[in-house]
């Protein structure tokens, strides 16, 4: 019904492919770190100003939301993008490195928000063409809890919508290829601090101190047995200590000692388990160290599920998009990501966008020189206004 209207739209995104790559450049350049995107959200504002696009600024936060309504009744469908940078130095040798101290896009949040930019162009030049309506969904602070999505979520940005698209474009997978996974897809992310306070004194005379190294050198050890024998095997966790800070001499005995980390699970009773086994051992083994402890666990993000009709129908549309060489149906990953918030209150689906670089090393995510294949942000863009559009046809 719409294979014309579709061919129209993919080569009117590859015309716009320089000022898509231009965006990206500009974002790149100048980067913002979580809940202080206020000139990217000013940026994305104006773009919409300038096309004459309707917008809510400040939704939840730095959060922007742009309405397009078609020509023609349909559904609501929404689109996402996060557009919060992280604070890691880029260390890449390029053009548009940024130009911000100790802050970079090293996630390609630039890339998502250049993408939705520039498919809501396209889109208003086929307003008359097209079903329904679009919420465009421009996201803060993806990167660190509590996140931007659950405030927007809380200021109305899914009212009215059917449902929901997103996409991450992952310097790990081919470009050229979609991934994608129904039910669990990504982790929920909780994080810890566990403070050891002992009594400190001469490294010469350990008798006579409670030494919060050894007692966080044996939580280290035994907080990783919650995970090998008191979590079903079946049911997929992680409990990682990330940091072990602690002394100040190589001849004093530390008294105090703080370990961070974090716990990836898929099951929320999973997770609860866990806390309860965490502060078993750590009361544990502080008492029989008769040592003091501090105990602090944020619940993160929640798991990302996606739904199954709309993961099918969207792997669907993707095996039909000129460019796209490979649709495949990928394992579960303990990356956290608040899209989780989304899918939980209506269907939807979130997948990856292959965007490995052509030449070089294809650097991992949150990696200080992290990059991706910009002709990427085309397949994202095609992907996901394919899904938006034939969703109106979608029982």
């Amino acid at each position: 019904m719409y294979e014309k209207l579709l061919r129209t739209i993919y080569q009117d995104l590859e015309n716009s492919f320089e000022e898509m790559q231009t965006i990206r450049r500009y974002l790149h350049m100048h980067p913002e770190v979580s809940f202080n995107e206020h000139k990217t959200a000013a940026y994305i504002q104006n773009f919409y100003r300038k096309l004459d696009i309707p917008f809510e600024a400040n939704v939840g936060g730095n959060g922007v939301v742009a309405y397009l309504t078609g020509g023609k009744p349909g559904k609501t469908v929404a689109l996402r993008a996060d557009f919060d940078a992280l604070p890691i130095q880029d260390e890449k040798e390029v053009s548009y490195r940024s130009t911000v101290a100790g802050v970079s896009h090293a996630c390609g949040h630039d890339g998502h928000t250049a993408t939705l930019l520039i498919l809501a162009k396209i889109l208003l030049a086929h307003r008359s063409e097209i079903p329904g309506t679009y919420v465009l969904i421009h996201q803060f602070a993806e990167e660190v809890a509590p996140g931007g999505a659950k405030p927007m979520i809380e200021a109305g940005c899914l009212t009215g919508v059917d449902a929901i698209f997103g996409t991450h474009l992952w310097s790990q997978f081919p470009l050229g290829t979609i991934h994608y996974r129904s039910g669990p897809m990504m982790a929920g992310a909780d994080n810890f601090t566990i403070k050891i306070i002992g009594n400190g004194g001469h490294g010469g005379a350990p008798h006579t101190t409670i030494d919060a190294v050894t007692v966080g050198a044996e939580l280290v050890v035994q907080l990783q047995q919650i995970i090998a024998r008191r979590i079903n095997p079946t049911h997929p966790a992680v409990l990682t200590i990330g940091s072990f800070h602690s002394g100040s001499a190589f001849n004093i005995i530390a008294g105090e000692a703080t370990l961070t980390g974090t716990v990836r699970t898929f099951d929320v009773t999973v997770r609860e388990k866990i806390i309860e086994e965490m502060e078993r051992v750590v009361k544990g083994v502080c008492f029989a160290a008769n040592a003091d402890y501090e105990f602090h666990y944020l619940r993160g993000y929640i798991p990302l599920i996606n739904h199954e009709k709309e993961t099918v129908f969207m792997a669907r549309v993707a095996e039909t998009i000129p460019g796209i060489t490979e649709v495949a149906e990928m394992d579960a990953v303990m990356v956290g990501e608040d899209f989780g918030y989304y899918v939980e209150k209506i269907p939807g689906t979130f997948f990856f966008t292959g965007a490995k670089p052509k030449e070089g090393i294809a650097y991992p995510h949150h990696h200080a020189k992290f990059d991706f294949a910009e002709e990427a942000m085309l397949i994202a863009a095609k992907t996901l206004g394919t899904a938006a559009i034939l969703y109106h046809n979608h029982k």
